[in-house]
């Protein structure tokens, strides 16, 4: 591999696919020179992002030319496991779009084959690069809020956009909300957490968004609305909420962690980040801290997307094999239970009742 360009291919052209095209093409060091999709319309959208990529209609031509030190996999979700089964074992770096699987089976199964895959296998949870909650996590791990109690994180956002052929429109491609949109949210949980999620309960349900929809004769289920709630085995607890019909809101995405020494708090896109300490400040008096994104692109994300690919190209350079699976921060075991806690909390909103983890793994 030339240590002065990491080559990039590209497995899924859809939106996604095209984010992580425009993310790469501001990182120095790093090209893209292959695009694989089925879709013609995808493909000529992510040629006019990467003219000199070669084109594929199918992720196993594209690894089969070999050219390529890296792929992200950006296809729909139901496909990453078959995907994944063909690119583990070929020695070539992968970043793999959230969630990893639709179901912890799937998630399973591709944690065991990689454990003969000498190059990085690395999860798409981008969040936790987001400024303003990346400074929570640093003040969290340094102690601000003392030992960790309880977490609380609220997305209030748009309802799911357009999708080639709208395969995010069903449950069965998807994952489920809790686990497409949400297993972002259980790994910022799990990141400041200092014990292991161990009970979730979920209630929600689809209440405003895409009911006035049909593809050929069906109608959306997927649910636009939950709250959340999960039991770490130490005893502290976090919260979601959820609502994906409240795009009329100023800060999208909130996160608050509590402890015995105080409270962190974060706000998106406000990119601040409230910090209070028991005994020091009160109510309305905390330290606020401004942690607007410093990244060459934005995108979609709020550039934390370019803050993944940094460290993943970051990782992708370091030529000791041990001391590169070190340095995976997004893994697959954090992909897997961020997928679990979502499968946990949809079964407990079917059942009625709280879920054990142990349950669904």
């Amino acid at each position: 591999m030339s240590m002065d360009e990491v080559r990039y291919g590209i497995v899924g052209a859809g939106m996604m696919g095209q984010e992580h095209i425009a993310n790469i093409s501001h990182l120095p060091g790093a090209r893209v020179v292959a695009l694989a999709d089925p879709h013609p319309g995808s493909l000529d959208a992510a040629s006019a992002l990467a003219p000199s990529a070669e084109r594929f209609s199918d992720h196993r031509g594209l690894l089969d030319a070999g050219g390529c030190d890296a792929v992200v996999i950006a296809t729909p979700n139901l496909t990453h496991a078959a995907v994944l089964d063909d690119v583990i074992g070929t020695g070539v770096h992968v970043l793999v779009e959230k969630p990893l699987c639709t179901t912890v089976d799937d998630c399973r199964r591709v944690l065991q084959a990689a454990g003969g895959h000498d190059a990085l296998v690395w999860v798409g949870l981008e969040y936790r690069y987001m400024a303003p909650f990346a400074r929570l996590i640093d003040e969290v791990r340094a102690g601000a809020a003392g030992r960790v109690r309880m977490a609380s994180l609220r997305e209030h956002r748009f309802p799911f956009l357009p999708k080639v052929d709208d395969w995010n429109r069903f449950a069965a491609n998807t994952g489920g909300t809790l686990v497409e949109k949400c297993c972002h949210f259980f790994d910022l949980m799990n990141l400041v957490m200092p014990g292991r999620p161990e009970r979730v309960f979920a209630s929600g349900s689809q209440m405003v968004n895409h009911l006035d929809e049909s593809y050929a004769g069906r109608t959306p289920d997927i649910i636009d609305s939950a709250y959340v709630i999960v039991d770490y085995d130490d005893g502290a607890r976090g919260l979601l909420d959820l609502c994906m019909f409240a795009e009329a809101t100023h800060d999208q995405q909130e996160f608050a962690v509590m402890g015995d020494a105080g409270k962190v708090e974060a706000r998106v896109p406000s990119d601040v980040v409230h910090i209070g300490r028991r005994g020091v400040h009160d109510i309305g008096d905390v330290e606020t801290v401004h942690a607007p994104s410093t990244a060459a692109y934005e995108g979609l994300h709020h550039g934390s997307s370019f803050v993944e690919h940094q460290h993943f190209l970051e990782a992708v350079l370091t030529l000791d094999t041990e001391a590169r699976r070190a340095s995976t921060q997004a893994s697959l075991e954090a992909g897997l239970t961020s997928v679990a806690m979502g499968a946990a909390g949809i079964r407990s909103i079917d059942a009625g009742r709280p879920v054990p983890l142990a349950e669904v793994v």
